[in-house]
């Protein structure tokens, strides 16, 4: 279900529903959400599938409902683009919302966050630019390093190959726990995915069948 890493002195919780937990600060970290992308895509007049906002959001929920969390940080690009305003998207967004009325929550603006705009005043999201400093951590979307604190970013979107015997491969999702800088995965369910590497300055962490496992 998750795995436990300390970094910085802090241990987090690297979850298989592709978030960080930080139980010190009751706090869970989220990039790449990107909800509404298929609304934006659909706007465009590409036949895409339909759902994918419900569908991150009762992910969410879970998480929620298995650990104790006091604030949301979402590490960039909480609306894919400008079509993200489809009032489907933000119909869910609202109601999820109502239902969580205690959470704190903060957007760190990404790339996409910039071309979408702010999230509406009433989904109660405070809005932030990058990076923001939390104990020993530049939380950021971009993963940029940063002078003096340990990054924790997005955007990249990372994947990790695993090979099999012949041709056989699969892609998976993955942590990236870097010496200056570590990455996230997507949590939205709709997106991409940057191939990363195995190297002697990175630990890597691959999430498939509900479970997380470093890369040996």
């Amino acid at each position: 279900m998750y795995c436990s890493v300390t970094l910085e002195g802090e241990e987090l919780w690297l979850l298989a529903d592709k978030a960080v937990y930080w139980p010190a600060r009751r706090t869970l970290l989220i990039a790449d959400a990107h909800f509404g992308k298929a609304s934006a895509y659909r706007s465009l007049g590409q036949p895409v599938p339909q759902g994918t906002t419900t569908a991150n959001l009762h992910r969410l929920d879970r998480v929620l409902s298995g650990f104790a969390c006091e604030r949301v940080i979402f590490l960039g690009d909480f609306l894919h683009g400008p079509g993200s305003h489809a009032s489907g998207t933000l119909g869910a967004l609202r109601a999820w919302r109502d239902r969580t009325p205690e959470l704190a929550m903060t957007l760190i603006r990404g790339n996409h966050d910039k071309r979408a705009g702010d999230p509406p005043a009433d989904l109660r999201i405070e809005v932030v630019t990058e990076p923001l400093l939390m104990g020993p951590f530049a939380l950021q979307h971009e993963p940029d390093a940063h002078p003096s604190h340990h990054v924790l970013a997005g955007h990249v979107h990372p994947v990790y190959r695993l090979r099999g015997r012949g041709r056989q491969s699969l892609r998976l999702p993955c942590f990236l726990i870097g010496t200056q800088v570590s990455l996230l995965p997507a949590f939205g369910a709709f997106t991409g995915g940057y191939a990363v590497e195995q190297d002697v300055d990175r630990r890597l962490f691959v999430i498939g069948d509900h479970e997380v496992w470093p890369v040996q």
